[in-house]
């Protein structure tokens, strides 16, 4: 009996629901839910759309605009350099012809300025004096009258004067730049600027994968474009929509830019412009419209596949909802609208017994959980932002406080160099080169420091312990602070010693570095003192100023990281406090203690103790003399193959001043050219050549020549740990970039010291 009315009661449920499904109430509902959730999805998926499609091209056109800016600002720097190049011509009064002298420095002027085709100079008469040239013969004395000539009166009256763009032979984009002097009788310099060497600042520029950047003339002809063969032919491209409308901006104040147009190719693109001042070129930054669309067609198709799934469930949740009565519906309805408004602690209340009670009991979790989860979200995104800024903040400081560092000998190398330039005393000129030589030799060995400190944290960085007298550190210090130390009006004074110590040299060196610069910025007026005291077998290295001091509650604090004090007086702009942060990490990493005492208004001296070592017990090789190290050289056949013209130009000199018969070369097989049959002495090759190629498979090539196991070594920019892996997988020395000369001098005497004999 049981078991027959349960049969009863299941038939009658089925019919009902099936009378419910036939009937006008759930089609009411179902089409009507079905029309409000389509036409919400589908609104919302085409506005997302449309909004998605403008903002990525407001995106695309401001990158552009920025990278046109940014192009544009190179180029300006390109012609800048040439302009403050020419500027050093002018430097002589024509009351002292000295025309040997300005031939000289032409000629040096073309070395370093490789777009410079030709070089006039003209009195403050306007009558040309010296011509120096790359193609023709040099006029020198010709006393040609070009006082009418425009480029010389433009000069006089604005300094400078940028002639229009010209073309030679009708494929050499070329354009005359005048520099007067400062004075009325140092008279004008006119040169002539090849512009073909534009080329690689444009080719350097990166647009997309198929963009590209161009530079064009006030006439609308083409200056500059990756496809070099354009220029050649003398390409005009007024007629491009873009390139009118950006002239027809030339002088206005009209923002109005076309971004959409046909480039020379007849391909459609997005373009930005900016213009070069003040040249008054134009620079364009194309990018193909199908690339510019690329994500956004992704996101499209992305938002049409979430409209499908959010139709599909709204269809879904009809066939659900519509089987319920009106009063539950809206309770849930009203529920979950107050949900979805982010009311994560309302709560929908439904009695009816069913699955609507369900559905509501689990609207109410799913509030719980969403609640939960959204202040648990709002906690992490607060902290990963929190981590963010500080991180960002941290590379910041962190950079800044390195380019500080390394400006110390680079101010003095500037110094010796603006005397150099200006002294004609040979006497002076020894000792101002003298110093150039040690200023670059102690900025090469803060910028190795710099790299070895940004490994502290990563525990990469591995000491170089070995022994020597703590004077050459400490004299080096002086050297190094003396200009500065003397600009501010304070006294600098290193107190010598004849103690030997234990350590690595350049890591001490810059834990020194750091406390005397921090001791000569925060000191405003008496003196800093760097000197040695021993205690037992220790040595301790004070550095004691007249500065600000330190309170006592801080004494501490200061060797974190970007701390700093607020005390009356202290320009809180000079430095980013990461300098007493790195001594405390790399006294932790020598094992030296580091100390600090203080008196607020007295001064502060910071000391760091390291051991001391008798200099008996020290075997020193004595150095083999640089006499002994040019003879070794002299005449010596050295193949140098490198891909940058400066760098052969610079490492050729170098050697043929040592007594090397030297043959530079781009590619092994231009080597092998210009040997003709003779092997080499010695090898020095780049490790990263043009084409793909390595410095060891050139090295291998010119080996297998001449069947000869030749002595070679690389030199690389490269400071990657893959590439000096590479080279001792060779069998090979590298050498990273800058290389001393001092050090390329030893490493090639040992090699041809310890070649096999044939």
């Amino acid at each position: 009996m049981t078991r027959f009315f349960r049969k009863m009661a299941l038939s009658d449920a089925r019919s009902f629901t099936w009378r419910l499904v036939q009937g006008p109430l759930f089609w009411k509902y179902f089409i009507l839910f079905v029309a409000l959730m389509g036409t919400a999805l589908l609104a919302s998926g085409l506005i997302d759309i449309w909004l998605t499609y403008r903002d990525h091209r407001v995106v695309l056109i401001r990158i552009q605009r920025e990278q046109a800016g940014a192009a544009a600002s190179k180029i300006t720097q390109f012609v800048k350099e040439i302009e403050g190049q020419l500027g050093w011509m002018t430097h002589l009064s024509w009351a002292d012809p000295a025309m040997d002298q300005r031939q000289l420095d032409a000629i040096r002027l073309f070395r370093q300025v490789p777009a410079i085709a030709e070089l006039a100079l003209l009195d403050d008469q306007g009558r040309e004096q010296l011509v120096v040239s790359r193609q023709a013969m040099d006029r020198v004395g010709s006393n040609i009258d070009l006082s009418a000539d425009e480029r010389f009166r433009a000069a006089l009256a604005n300094k400078v004067y940028f002639g229009p763009v010209y073309f030679r032979r009708g494929t050499e984009p070329f354009m005359s730049l005048a520099v007067a002097g400062a004075r009325r009788d140092a008279g004008v310099v006119i040169a002539e600027v090849n512009l073909k060497h534009i080329w690689d600042v444009i080719h350097q520029i990166r647009v997309g994968l198929k963009g590209r950047a161009y530079v064009v003339d006030t006439g609308g002809r083409l200056i500059a474009h990756p496809d070099i063969s354009l220029v050649l032919r003398n390409t005009d491209l007024s007629q491009l929509p873009q390139v009118r409308s950006a002239r027809a901006q030339i002088g206005t104040a009209s923002s109005d830019e076309r971004n959409q147009a046909i480039d020379v190719y007849g391909k459609r693109v997005l373009t930005a412009h900016a213009p070069a001042e003040p040249l008054d070129w134009i620079v364009f930054v194309e990018l193909p419209e199908d690339e510019a669309n690329e994500p956004l067609y992704a996101v499209v198709w992305r938002s049409v596949l979430i409209l499908l799934a959010g139709l599909l469930l709204a269809l879904f949740a009809a066939l659900l909802l519509a089987r319920r009565v009106v009063v539950p519906i809206q309770t849930l309805i009203a529920g979950a609208a107050r949900i979805g408004t982010g009311a994560l602690e309302h709560r929908i209340t439904i009695k009816t017994g069913d699955e609507l009670e369900q559905l509501g009991q689990q609207f109410n979790r799913m509030a719980t959980q969403l609640q939960g989860s959204y202040a648990t979200l709002e906690r992490k995104v607060e902290e990963r932002t929190h981590e963010l800024q500080i991180a960002n903040l941290s590379k910041s400081r962190f950079l800044a406080a390195a380019s500080h560092d390394l400006r110390q000998p680079l101010h003095a190398l500037n110094l010796f160099v603006a005397q150099l330039r200006l002294e004609t005393d040979r006497t002076e000129q020894g000792r101002l080169a003298a110093r150039i030589d040690t200023a670059v030799a102690n900025m090469n060995e803060l910028f190795n420091a710099l790299l070895d400190i940004s490994k502290l944290d990563a525990g990469a960085l591995k000491p170089s312990i070995s022994q020597f007298p703590i004077d050459s550190v400490v004299t080096r210090i002086a050297s190094t602070f003396a200009a500065t130390a003397h600009e501010k009006g304070l006294r600098l004074r290193v107190v010598r010693s004849s103690a030997w110590v234990r350590s690595d040299a350049i890591l001490l060196e810059r834990i020194l570095l750091n406390l005397v610069s921090n001791a000569i910025r925060y000191t405003p007026e008496g003196g800093v003192v760097v000197g040695c005291r021993r205690a037992g077998d220790r040595l301790r290295i004070a550095v004691c100023d007249s500065g600000f001091g330190i309170p006592a509650d801080q004494q501490r604090n200061v060797f974190g990281e970007f701390f700093q004090l607020a005390a009356d007086g202290r320009d809180r702009r000079e430095g980013l406090g990461l300098g007493l942060a790195i001594v405390e990490r790399l006294g932790a990493l020598l094992e030296h203690p580091i100390s600090v005492s203080s008196m607020v208004g007295k001064g502060s001296c910071f000391s760091v103790t390291v051991p001391i070592v008798p200099p008996a017990a020290i075997s020193v090789d004595p150095p083999a003399s640089l006499t002994a190290l040019l003879d070794l050289l002299h005449g010596k056949l050295v193949v140098v193959i490198d891909d940058d013209a400066l760098v052969l130009d610079g490492m050729g000199g170098l050697l043929k001043s040592w007594g090397c018969r030297v043959v530079t070369a781009v590619t092994d097989r231009e080597a092998i050219a210009s040997l003709g049959g003779s092997p080499p002495d010695l090898i020095i090759s780049d490790f990263r050549l043009h084409e793909g190629r390595s410095g060891i498979d050139v090295i291998t090539a010119l080996r297998n020549a001449f069947h000869v196991p030749i002595p070679a070594f690389l030199v690389s920019g490269d400071i990657s740990s893959d590439s000096l892996r590479e080279a001792q997988a060779g069998g090979l020395h590298l050498l990273h970039k800058p290389v001393s000369p001092m050090a390329l001098r030893a490493v090639m005497s040992r090699l041809l010291k310890d070649r096999p004999r044939l």
